[in-house]
């Protein structure tokens, strides 16, 4: 595709949808029931109001913003999705790579193709781990083993999967892990022949590269995929935090806290961080947006950890409006995936570039010359 003419995150949207296979763009753009907690957290940043002041030298501003100590470019990163290396053949590669171009953070999925040894190599200070807990806790010690070892900047436990989503389109299109081929996909294969190409070229379905170890000597892609899946949704206590706490040395991030004593108790618990996340709509649609749950989250715990959004950013407007309403940082996901998909380290880089020129055009209407400058006074009320 012509990137020039992407002007906006809908537009690689757009573009991702007609090259990607329906049964795959649907589970990406698709949520949780009936997709209101989706429609609703990208209908509340439509709907937030910045306040513009002028008459103020905006000429020299900057987007830079320190988190865990290290200054970033831009005070957004990319938020874990998984399986961005079927969408585009080395999906999370290009995406770590963008990151670090722009000098962001960039949260490896849980679920990623690559491995966290093979983005670290690409991104070493920019890539975050993102632990999916496994049922057997050995698997989740030695994955947390790998991401020290590999550098990762911080471990980003989530917790917000005990159980199974209910994803219509996913279950309409009879979308599962291992894919599985019938008529229907081939057919929706041959409508898609660019994603399609690239797919076989590639050898088909990819080796989930973090599970690859646990599934057995020589396992198949195949029965990597089973394996994944078989030890997903694992039930998680306070007590597993613990012991993730005793067993991570850095940075310590939980995904998915919406509740004030959640938050209190992560604190106290040792975290470092929380990232306020429904997890993109796509786990519970009864539950309420992360701009919901953000002032009372923020109330509880202050200044005393980080506390980072993500859900529902299709704007740099957005960003600013999160980061108005006391974000500490914001993560996008489906905004940098939509890129990836539908160009690879192109589409990724042209979703950062389209974010960070939003921003900063708002901050320049409200007056803000840095990030720090956006608090509660600049949203308008």
């Amino acid at each position: 595709m012509n990137l020039a003419r992407a002007i906006n995150i809908a537009d690689l949207r757009l573009a991702a949808k007609r090259r990607l296979p329906r049964i795959l763009f649907d589970w990406i753009d698709g949520g949780a029931g009936d997709e209101a907690a989706l429609a609703q957290s990208l209908a509340q940043f439509a709907a937030a109001r910045l306040m513009p002041r002028y008459l103020l030298d905006v000429s020299k501003l900057s987007l830079a913003k320190t988190l865990f100590g290290r200054t970033y470019d831009v005070p957004f990163g990319v938020a874990p999705v998984g399986l961005a290396g079927m969408f585009w053949s080395g999906g999370e590669i290009a995406m770590a790579e963008a990151a670090r171009r722009a000098n962001a953070p960039f949260i490896l999925s849980g679920t990623s193709i690559a491995s966290i040894e093979e983005a670290a190599k690409i991104a070493p200070e920019h890539v975050w781990h993102q632990l999916y807990p496994s049922r057997d806790i050995a698997v989740s010690r030695d994955i947390i083993a790998r991401a020290g070892a590999a550098s990762a900047q911080a471990l980003v436990v989530t917790v917000d999967l005990p159980v199974q989503a209910k994803r219509e389109r996913d279950i309409r299109n009879g979308f599962a892990l291992p894919i599985r081929y019938d008529a229907r996909l081939i057919l929706d294969g041959l409508l898609h022949p660019a994603w399609s190409l690239q797919w076989l070229a590639n050898g088909g379905m990819p080796r989930m590269g973090n599970w690859a170890p646990y599934a057995g000597e020589g396992a198949s892609p195949t029965k990597i995929a089973e394996f994944s899946r078989a030890q997903s949704f694992s039930p998680q206590t306070w007590d597993h935090l613990d012991q993730y706490r005793k067993w991570w040395g850095g940075k310590l991030v939980v995904k998915g806290l919406q509740h004030p004593d959640d938050a209190k108790r992560a604190l106290a618990a040792g975290c470092d961080g929380i990232i306020i996340s429904n997890h993109g709509g796509r786990q519970f649609d009864r539950g309420p947006t992360p701009l919901d749950s953000l002032p009372a989250i923020k109330d509880a715990v202050g200044d005393k950890m980080a506390v980072m959004l993500d859900g529902g950013v299709r704007r740099g407007a957005d960003i600013a409006v999160a980061l108005a309403s006391g974000a500490d940082f914001v993560f996008c996901g489906r905004a940098i995936l939509y890129g990836v998909a539908a160009a690879g380290l192109p589409g990724a880089t042209r979703a950062f570039d389209i974010l960070r020129d939003e921003l900063s055009r708002t901050m320049g209407q409200i007056g803000r010359v840095k990030i720090e400058e956006l608090d509660k006074d600049a949203l308008a009320r």
